[in-house]
C-alpha cells in the first residue's frame, strides 16, 4: 500500500495529537494510518511496511490499542491473517466511558478536598472550582449527546 504525501502528513498530525494525549508514538501512528488508509482493515505486515516501523513496535502498538478498545481485528474464512480496524462504530460507548471516568475522578477530587488542610485557602478554592466545573460538564454532556442525536432525525 502506497501513501501519498498528504496522507502521510495527516497520519503524522493524528499521531502527534494522540501523543500529546499520552499515547505511545507507534500506537498513535497506527491509529493515524487506520483512519487514513484506503482500506478499512489492514494486516500486521501492511501496518509495519506502511509506517516503516519494526515488527516489535507494531506488535506492541497493536496490543496496546486492542487492550484499550480503540481497535479490533477480524479474520476471513480461509485466511489466517488478522485484519485490524478502528472501533469507530462504538464511539458513543467510548464517550459514555469518558463521562464515567470524569465522574469518578470528580468523586476523588471531593475526597481530596475533604482531607486537605484549611491553611491553603487559595489552592482549596481552585480545587473546588475544578470540582464545580466537572459537575457542570458531567451534567451537560449527556444532554449534548441527546441534542445531537435529535439533529440527525
Amino acid at each position: 500500500m502506497n501513501l501519498n504525501d498528504k496522507q502521510k502528513a495527516v497520519i503524522e498530525n493524528i499521531g502527534i495529537n494522540y501523543e500529546t494525549a499520552g499515547l505511545q508514538p507507534a500506537a498513535a501512528r497506527v491509529l493515524g494510518l487506520l483512519y487514513v488508509a484506503d482500506k478499512p482493515e489492514l494486516t500486521f505486515d501492511e501496518i509495519t511496511d506502511c509506517l516503516q516501523i519494526s515488527k516489535s513496535a507494531t506488535s506492541n502498538a497493536l496490543n496496546l490499542l486492542l487492550q484499550t478498545g480503540q481497535i479490533e481485528y477480524i479474520t476471513f474464512s480461509g485466511d489466517r491473517k488478522r485484519y485490524f480496524k478502528l472501533k469507530i462504530s462504538n464511539w458513543r460507548e467510548g464517550f459514555a466511558k469518558k463521562i464515567e471516568v470524569m465522574t469518578s475522578f470528580n468523586k476523588l477530587l471531593r475526597q481530596v478536598l475533604e482531607v486537605r488542610t484549611t491553611e491553603t485557602p487559595e489552592y482549596n478554592a481552585s480545587l473546588e472550582e475544578l470540582i464545580n466545573f466537572l459537575d457542570f460538564v458531567n451534567q451537560e454532556l449527556p444532554g449534548l449527546l441527546q441534542k445531537w442525536e435529535k439533529t440527525k432525525i
